[in-house]
């Protein structure tokens, strides 16, 4: 049993619930018990526990977690992007000459991460 769901950042919305974990309603059949105890309620149809004085029911609710709106996006936008290498790579396999523009695309890319680092480095001294 989850006892709480707490959202902590901006790709996660906790839709429902509550932060009670018990409501209070009394037991009328008389049995006492020890503090602990749970049974099920059939009149009721809820599982109750015994807080020492009196049966409480557990709260019961429906809480949807999902992935807001901005994170499917970003996935969404990741698995394209998975999906259009993949294929380019499946493609290079195949083609020698797009193996070759491939490459191309490799060298070119690290030479721009090697300017990107003297840049930063110029910045910094």
């Amino acid at each position: 049993m989850i006892s709480s769901i707490m959202p902590g950042n901006r790709y996660i919305n906790v839709i429902g619930g509550t932060t009670r974990h018990y409501i209070g309603k009394t037991y009328s059949s008389g049995s006492a018990g020890k503090q602990g105890d749970m049974m099920y309620d059939l009149d009721g149809q809820n599982i109750k526990v015994f807080d020492g004085s009196t049966w409480q029911s557990l709260s019961g609710g429906l809480v949807t977690v999902e992935l807001t709106d901005e994170a499917s996006s970003i996935l969404d936008w990741a698995k394209k992007k998975r999906d259009e290498e993949l294929e380019l790579e499946k493609l290079a396999n195949e083609n020698p000459a797009i193996k070759d523009l491939m490459d191309q695309i490799k060298t070119k890319q690290n030479q721009i991460k090697m300017v990107q680092t003297l840049i930063q480095k110029e910045v910094t001294v």
